[in-house]
């Protein structure tokens, strides 16, 4: 199994351990006040390049794509003895406070953040934020890179997948077929939602029955990758028609902009229920389930001429 690096600024390498932590970390946290924290998290980097170009002092290098399933489906779990060898070897303890970094280049880059916060808390983890605005934020408030790696030392874990947070493609087409009540939330931007676009995974355009499109774009800071630090529920429930007891199913093509919307509603806007379809549309796609919004066989052969899809 391949090993995870951890760089600090010190003039030796060493093994290091994930420290424990008593304090209670919020799901998203700014620059500042990570610095500022007295008692030093476990930075997990999940950047897919520059780690050992500079990074935060302590962090852990464990790139996304360690979070995600094959190329003809993205977004499937990957076995959890798969991400548990990950866990171990990046020297994750269920103990561990970890603060999750992303490059921060821009808005879709969070959904990154927000899918291994959603991997980890779905895996047992309970003290987990996400760092608002990734690394670019870091730099841009003034504050310091390392370059020097050393190695985590790897734990012995037992875990196991909480489904509270998830729904299975079976469920899902019991949710388009009325057998399970739910509210499907579409993530994805409007061409996606209306049949103009699809993932180039997915065996057809268009999106759920039923689904209302709620753009993972609307929960940041115009013009910035930094989402909102609140955001009304009261308000966002009215709008999508959320009443007490729903489950709410946020999905995109492969529940990477689905888990920027599970994290806004659930994470930080607090409501309850709130479950992510990581397999999504391209998983959805390829079963015989019926569709919304999906184009003819002419239309949809314009919109790739046209580049729409």
């Amino acid at each position: 199994m391949n090993k995870f690096f951890k760089i600090i600024l010190v003039s030796f390498v060493g093994l290091w351990s994930a420290p424990a932590f008593s304090g209670d970390l919020s799901p998203l946290i700014t620059p500042s006040e990570l610095a500022s924290m007295t008692k030093n998290p476990l930075i997990l980097d999940i950047r897919a390049k520059g780690f050992q170009l500079g990074h935060i002092e302590g962090a852990v290098a464990a790139p996304y794509n360690l979070f995600r399933g094959p190329v003809e489906n993205p977004g499937q779990v990957p076995p959890i003895m798969q991400l548990e060898a990950v866990y171990e070897a990046s020297g994750l303890e269920q103990s561990s406070a970890i603060v999750i970094v992303s490059h921060g280049d821009d808005d879709t880059d969070f959904g990154a953040a927000a899918r291994v916060y959603w991997t980890l808390k779905s895996s047992g983890f309970t003290e987990l934020s996400v760092l608002n605005g990734g690394l670019l934020a870091w730099t841009n408030a003034g504050l310091p890179l390392s370059t020097v790696v050393i190695a985590p030392k790897p734990t012995q874990l037992d875990i196991t997948w909480n489904n509270t947070w998830s729904v299975s493609v079976d469920e899902i087409t019991q949710m388009v077929s009325g057998d399970i009540p739910g509210k499907l939330i579409d993530a994805r931007t409007p061409a996606f939602f209306v049949g103009e676009k699809a993932h180039k995974a997915a065996a057809r355009p268009g999106t759920l029955p039923k689904a209302q499109n709620l753009p993972y774009t609307e929960f940041f800071n115009s013009g910035t990758a930094v989402l909102k630090h609140s955001i009304d529920d009261v308000s966002l429930k009215s709008t999508l028609g959320i009443k007490a007891g729903d489950a709410v199913v946020s999905f995109c093509n492969t529940g990477h902009w689905a888990a920027t919307d599970w994290f806004a509603m659930s994470e930080v806007a607090g409501i309850a229920n709130v479950k992510l379809y990581p397999g999504s549309m391209v998983e959805y796609s390829k079963t015989d389930g019926k569709m919304k919004n999906q184009p003819s066989i002419i239309r949809n052969l314009f919109n790739k001429l046209t580049g729409k899809s």
